[in-house]
């Protein structure tokens, strides 16, 4: 096995981990980074498959606190955009894609460093509309966790009850972008070994995350995780500007 392909698996892990405590998702991290081994269809294809997995382990794990009610009213509309923005994906030039993330990266980013506890107000059209900007994202550029985590903040969830609820909103929309990607074609054959081994990947990721959610300073951790995504955008806008090579 190449190098490149251990080190990529190793941050399938690593991100799961850091998506779990941080709240974020593992999106925010692993769809750019995956974007530095495989090209952008691969990297959507193989990071929506990994996130599958990803929220069947934290549902499983967290089971006990589930918000049902929360999951219909924010998953509905955010499955239903997921899949337009996954359809359109495929309609528009792929570097537009790559800058819209670096932008969406660095803009959120400075955001919640700005204000941390940045949230939307509960009612139900908030919930509606971010369900619909978050699934909207997560279909066009694999990532709306950050909306989505926004969202949720408003509802002053526990800690286990905000992951638990979170993975309940993604899992629709994970399935149906996949669905899509793959139909298009993103996925090589060569790589349909990386399923299962994801899937140990994004449970062992799910578990750790829960074991360390608890024995953290979330402030903390959360600023470190903002100044990561900073640098990832301004990574991607780079490469945009200066046409180099960043992403495969």
């Amino acid at each position: 096995m190449e190098a490149s392909l251990i080190i990529f698996l190793f941050l399938v892990l690593i991100c799961e981990v850091i998506g779990t405590i941080s709240g974020f998702g593992a999106s925010v991290f692993l769809v750019p980074l995956a974007g530095v081994f495989f090209d952008f269809k691969t990297a959507l294809v193989l990071s929506g498959i990994v996130f599958i997995f990803s929220s069947s382990s934290k549902l499983f794990i967290f089971r006990k606190h589930i918000n049902f009610p929360l999951i219909l009213k924010i998953g509905i509309p955010s499955v239903i955009f997921t899949l337009l923005g996954a359809y359109l994906n495929n309609k528009v030039d792929l570097k537009i894609a790559e800058l819209a993330m670096g932008i969406f990266l660095i803009a959120f980013a400075i955001a919640f460093l700005i204000k941390p506890d940045l949230k939307l107000k509960a009612d139900g059209i908030k919930a509606i509309g971010g369900g619909i900007a978050s699934g909207f994202f997560t279909g066009f550029i694999g990532t709306g966790g950050a909306i989505r985590g926004a969202t949720l903040s408003a509802f002053n969830l526990s800690k286990n009850v905000f992951v638990s609820t979170s993975a309940g909103i993604d899992i629709g929309g994970d399935i149906g972008r996949s669905i899509i990607y793959i139909v298009n074609g993103y996925l090589d054959k060569k790589y349909i070994w990386f399923i299962p081994v994801m899937l140990v990947l994004a449970y062992s990721g799910s578990w750790l995350g829960k074991k360390l959610l608890n024995n953290i300073s979330e402030i903390i951790f959360k600023k470190l995780v903002l100044v990561l995504i900073l640098g990832i955008g301004a990574f991607m806008i780079y490469g945009f500007i200066t046409g180099k090579k960043v992403i495969h």
